[in-house]
C-alpha cells in the first residue's frame, strides 16, 4: 500500500483505542508515521487491517499490559472510550469506576513503561464534570505524577474544516516539559478557525445550526428570502455513535430536511463530517452485508475523532519536537 504520509515521517506514533484511524490519519496527514495499534472492537480492527495493512496491531490493553511489546514510538495517542463519562448515556455516569472508560488505568500503566515524550488523549466534554470533576482530576493528576507536563483544550472540529458541532476535549502531555504543553495546544493570538464568518445578505438564521436556503436569481445578485421558503443545514449536529436505524429518535440528530422531506445522512455523508476521505468506513471482505454495514458504519464514525482536528494537533507536536530538538 503506498504511503498517505505528505512530509516527513522522522516521528512515530502508537495509537491506543485506535477505533477507526480519526488520530492515526490525522497525524500522517501531518507527517507522522503509525507503527501501533490498539483497538478492541473486530468491525474498527477490520478498517484498520485495510488501511494500515503491515504494522503491528493488538486487541486487548489488558493483554497488552502483559505482553509488553509495543514498538518504540515518540508519540502516543489514546481516545479511551467515553461510555463512563458521557452525558449522551442514560444511566448514571460510572467515570473512571466503569469498566470501559477505566482502561485509562492500563494505558497510564503502559506509559509509566515507556514514558513517550509526547501524549494526546481525546474523550468527550463529560470527563470535565464526571464525579463533579474529580475523574478529570485523577487523570491530570496520574500523568503528572508519571512525569507529564499536561495541558487540555476543548476543540469543536467546526473550526476545522467541517460542518459539524463537534466539541471534545483534548490533553496533551509533554514528559519532563510543561512549556510544550501550551505551544502545541494554545495560539498566541485567536485565529480565523475561531471566528464566524459574516453572513451574507439574504439569509436569515432559524439556529445556530439551520439557515433559510438562498436563490442566486439572475445576474447571480440573491432574492429576498421568503417566510416559506426551504430550510437547510447550515451544520450537523455532533455525530453520535449510534447505529442510525429508522427507528424512535435515534437517527434525529443526524437528519436533512429539505422543503417537506427529511432523510438520514448517508455513511459517505457522515465520513466527509468527519474528514474521513468517502469509503474509509467500507470493511474488507465479507464482513457484514446490507443495513448491517450500515449500522456498523454509523456507530464507529459517531466515536471516531475528527481527522482535521487530529492533523492540527499532529502538525504543532511536529513543530514542537522539531523546535526542541534544535534548542
Amino acid at each position: 500500500m503506498q504511503s498517505r504520509i505528505k512530509k516527513s515521517s522522522r516521528y512515530k506514533v502508537a495509537s491506543f483505542f485506535a477505533g477507526i484511524g480519526g488520530i492515526d490519519l490525522g497525524f500522517e496527514n501531518a507527517g507522522i508515521e503509525t507503527v501501533y495499534q490498539c483497538e478492541i472492537d473486530k468491525y474498527c480492527l477490520n478498517i484498520l487491517n485495510h488501511h494500515w495493512p503491515n504494522i503491528k496491531r493488538e486487541s486487548d490493553i489488558k493483554e497488552v499490559l502483559e505482553n509488553d511489546n509495543i514498538p518504540k514510538a515518540q508519540i502516543w495517542s489514546a481516545g479511551f472510550p467515553c461510555q463512563d463519562v458521557s452525558l449522551a448515556s442514560a444511566r448514571p455516569r460510572a467515570g473512571l469506576r466503569g469498566e470501559r472508560t477505566g482502561l485509562f488505568y492500563e494505558f497510564a500503566e503502559l506509559l509509566s513503561r515507556h514514558l513517550p515524550r509526547t501524549i494526546l488523549l481525546e474523550n468527550v466534554p463529560g470527563l470535565l464534570n464526571s464525579h463533579e470533576g474529580r475523574d478529570f482530576a485523577i487523570v491530570l493528576q496520574t500523568l503528572a505524577d508519571i512525569g507529564y507536563g499536561v495541558g487540555w483544550r476543548v476543540l469543536n472540529s467546526r473550526y476545522f474544516g467541517v460542518p459539524q458541532s463537534r466539541q471534545r476535549v483534548y490533553i496533551v502531555g509533554c514528559y519532563n516539559d510543561p512549556r510544550r504543553t501550551s505551544e502545541i495546544l494554545f495560539e498566541p493570538e485567536c485565529g480565523t478557525r475561531h471566528l464566524e464568518k459574516s453572513g451574507r445578505s439574504g439569509t436569515k438564521a432559524v439556529s445556530p445550526f439551520m439557515e433559510c436556503a438562498e436563490d442566486p436569481g439572475r445576474n447571480g445578485r440573491s432574492k429576498r428570502v421568503k417566510k416559506d421558503d426551504p430550510i437547510v443545514p447550515k451544520l450537523a449536529f455532533c455525530l453520535a455513535a449510534t447505529s442510525g436505524r429508522h427507528t424512535g429518535t435515534d437517527w434525529s440528530r443526524t437528519y436533512i430536511p429539505y422543503k417537506s422531506r427529511v432523510r438520514r445522512l448517508t455513511p459517505e455523508e457522515c465520513e466527509r463530517l468527519q474528514g474521513f476521505p468517502t469509503g474509509w468506513t467500507i470493511p474488507d471482505g465479507l464482513f457484514a452485508s446490507g443495513d448491517d454495514i450500515d449500522g456498523l458504519r454509523y456507530k464507529a464514525l459517531g466515536n471516531a475523532v475528527s481527522v482535521p482536528v487530529a492533523e492540527w494537533i499532529g502538525e504543532r507536536i511536529i513543530r514542537s519536537l522539531t523546535v526542541t530538538q534544535l534548542d
